[in-house]
Parts: C-alpha cells; sequence; structure tokens
C-alpha cells in the first residue's frame, strides 16, 4: 500500500525582536519618572526645611529684639532711642506711651523679618535653580550621547554605538533597542558592499577574456570588413561594460568612510584629471580655463581624482558643438577646499538636477546606446564626497550649462 508523504513545512521566516526582559519586581524599576520624581521631591523637602529653618532663626531674632523695652525710665524721665516719643508739654500719659513704643517696636521687628526672609528667599531660589539646572543636565545626559552617536552613524559611521552604562531605565532601554538596530543596519549595508564588490569582481574575467579574444580577432588581416566592424561593435560594448564593472565596484567602495587619509592637493588633483581630458576636449574643440590655488585636504587621492576626473569629462561631453568652454577652478576659503568646474552647454531646467546624481540617469538621454559614459560619473562623485564628509552641489548656469561645486573640510 503507497503512503503519500507530505511536504516539510516551510521554516518560519526570521524576524527580530528587540530585547525584553522583565525584571523580577517591575515596580522597583528606576524609571525616569521614579527617579525624577524622588529628586525634585527631595529638593522641595530640602529647600522648605532649609527656609523653615532661616525663618525660625529670624523670628526667634525678631523676638528677642521684641522683648527689650523701646524706652528707659531714669529721674522720672522717659528716653527712647528707637521711638520718637513726643516733648515732655504733650506727653500722654505713661499707658500710652509705653503702647506707642511697644507697637513702633513690634512695626521695627516685623520689617526687619520681612527684609531678611525676602533675601533668604532669594538666595534659595538662585541656589534651586542652579542645583535644578545640574541635576537636569546629568539626568539627560545619556540624551545626549545618544544624540552624538546618531550624528556619527547619519555620517554613514555604522561602527558606532552607544554602549550606555549605568540604571535599567527607559533612556538604557531605548540605547540598547538603537544599538541593536545599528547592528543590524550595518550586517545589512556590509551584506550589500560585499554583494557588489564580488560580482564586480568576478565580471572582470570573463570581460577581460572577452576584450583579449576580440583584439586578437582585430588584428588579424586577413579578416572581411563586416567581421572587423563587429568586432569593433563589440569591442565598444565590451567596453562599456568594463567601465560600468569599475564604476560599480568603486561606488561600493566609496560609500565607506575614508579610514587612510593623506594630504592631497585639489589643484594637483584637477590638473591631472585635466590632462586625461585634454585630447577629448581638444577632438571636441573645448576650452579648459581657470585659475587652481592649493587647497590641501585630508583624504584618499585616487578616489578624489575619481571626482574631478568624472567632473571634466562630463563638462566637455555635455556642451555646446562650437565655441564651448569647461573652467576648473580650485580655491581654500573658510576652513574648506573647494574645486568648481562650470562648462557651457545645453539648459538644464532645475528641477532634473537631483535626477543627474542617481545612477544610470543621464539628462534627456536613453540608458543604453550612448557614448558619453554608463551614467555613474556623478554618483560615484557624490558618495565619494560624503566618503571624505564633504557634498557637491549642481546649478543650472544662466545660458546653459552647469556649475558643479565640491566642498571638503580641510
Amino acid at each position: 500500500m503507497a503512503t503519500t508523504s507530505e511536504p516539510p513545512a516551510a521554516p518560519p521566516k526570521p524576524t527580530w525582536e528587540p530585547k525584553q526582559q522583565e525584571p523580577p519586581y517591575p515596580w522597583l524599576r528606576p524609571t525616569i519618572r521614579i527617579r525624577l520624581t524622588l529628586l525634585y521631591g527631595g529638593m522641595f523637602l530640602i529647600a522648605g526645611i532649609v527656609l523653615l529653618s532661616i525663618i525660625y532663626m529670624l523670628a526667634a531674632q525678631a523676638l528677642s529684639v521684641g522683648t527689650d523695652l523701646p524706652f528707659k525710665l531714669a529721674r522720672s524721665k522717659i528716653t527712647s532711642q528707637i521711638n520718637d516719643l513726643p516733648p515732655p508739654s504733650s506727653r500722654a500719659s505713661g499707658d500710652e506711651a509705653t503702647r506707642a513704643g511697644v507697637n513702633d517696636q513690634r512695626k521695627h521687628a516685623l520689617d526687619t523679618l520681612l527684609n531678611r526672609s525676602l533675601l533668604a528667599l532669594v538666595g534659595l531660589s538662585v541656589i534651586a535653580f542652579a542645583f535644578g539646572y545640574a541635576m537636569a543636565g546629568r539626568v539627560l545626559s545619556p540624551l545626549g550621547r545618544i544624540t552624538r552617536t546618531a550624528r556619527r552613524v547619519a555620517g554613514t559611521d555604522l561602527t558606532r554605538r552607544i554602549e550606555l552604562d549605568g540604571p535599567d531605565d527607559e533612556l538604557k532601554e531605548l540605547a540598547d533597542t538603537f544599538d541593536d538596530m545599528l547592528d543590524r543596519l550595518e550586517r545589512a549595508f556590509t551584506a550589500q558592499q560585499r554583494f557588489v564588490g564580488n560580482a564586480s569582481h568576478e565580471l572582470r574575467t570573463p570581460l577581460a577574456i572577452n576584450r583579449t579574444l576580440l583584439e586578437v580577432h582585430l588584428s588579424d588581416p586577413e579578416a572581411p570588413p563586416e567581421l572587423q566592424q563587429l568586432g569593433k561593435t563589440l569591442l565598444a560594448t565590451n567596453e562599456r561594460s568594463e567601465q560600468l564593472v569599475e564604476g560599480l565596484l568603486l561606488l561600493a567602495r566609496s560609500d565607506n568612510q575614508i579610514v587612510e587619509r593623506k594630504p592631497v592637493d585639489l589643484a594637483e588633483v584637477a590638473e591631472r584629471a585635466i590632462d586625461q581630458t585634454r585630447a577629448e576636449a581638444v577632438a571636441k574643440k573645448v576650452e579648459i580655463r581657470g585659475e587652481r590655488s592649493t587647497a590641501v585636504v585630508q583624504g584618499n587621492g585616487v578616489l578624489l581624482e575619481r571626482i574631478a576626473l568624472n567632473l571634466v569629462q562630463n563638462a566637455v561631453r555635455y556642451n555646446v558643438p562650437e565655441g564651448g568652454w569647461v573652467e576648473v577652478t580650485t580655491e581654500a576659503r573658510d576652513g574648506q577646499a573647494l574645486l568648481v568646474v562650470s562648462n557651457t552647454g545645453p539648459v538644464v531646467p532645475a528641477y532634473e538636477i537631483d535626477n543627474l546624481f542617481e545612477p544610470f540617469r543621464r539628462l534627456r538621454t536613453e540608458r543604453t546606446g550612448s557614448d558619453k559614459g554608463v551614467g555613474l560619473g556623478l554618483s560615484i562623485a557624490r558618495s565619494v564626497a560624503r566618503a571624505h564628509g564633504g557634498r557637491i552641489i549642481a546649478e543650472p548656469r544662466e545660458g546653459g550649462g552647469l556649475v558643479m561645486r565640491v566642498t571638503l573640510p580641510v
């Protein structure tokens, strides 16, 4: 008797859940609410005790002064250093004089108590505000640490972690969750970059073999013209594929922060890029001009040269048919190094500027069948600039063309 076996069940999809560890006594957990309640309640209690003690001492002093006689009776004459007694001719009876002196003495003691209490209140208020400011900074210091780490992560430095120490409160839970999220993001980005790098390396070998075979066949003088033309077309396609692979590999590498930095002069980098593009500029009758001042930055010279080369090549290739020019300038200004590449060319709408930095995007051209590149130049330039802590901005030039500004920290 044949039995049918059911297919094995698919394994469950991996999910990620933040750490949730319940303490044995949740009501005793030192949360921020409990800590702030105890802190401000204790401060209020201490301030009240100090103020009550000061008022008690001032009241005791006032009562001590108030028990002294406001006048002296000597030889049937009444004299006083505190009260203004009426002259003997208009002096009232002894009871009225005594009552007036006691009232004046009481008023004087109460005024003294009020003045000193106000001074004590002002002093305690200043101390309370200063102490509260210091305590609030101490309680909220973990938030500052989380914010600083988030800013470093925003600069594509995914190796940073908060690793917050202290009581198991809401801030520590937030920091631990943030660290777990960073671990997950770092693994994802590392896997993506590793995949792009491995794929690019694997594609290099067959492309190199294809180029070698095509060059061997093209070197055969007995090959028919049709085969020669086909070989040239295939060789151009193969060269474009090699440029694409190299661009992808460089793009994957430039997304990381530059660890090993050396002094690099942007003027020298721009000169090298111009030398590599000069032949193409002469063929297209494009003039390259501009003054290049010294602007030294800390970075990778090869990657920075790639920025300048991509910008200059684009400026030469996307230009007017006749009378075109490309201006390349470098300078150091306000603690920053600037590389500016501007050119004549077709009018570029402002709403299409952002699209120029997307991979495989060119202005009003197809993704394939173009001899102006593979559409990765500006994407690579932006990635390299970000890896160096800088940025690149494109602006339409009045009359046509673009102005590309690369800003790097010195």
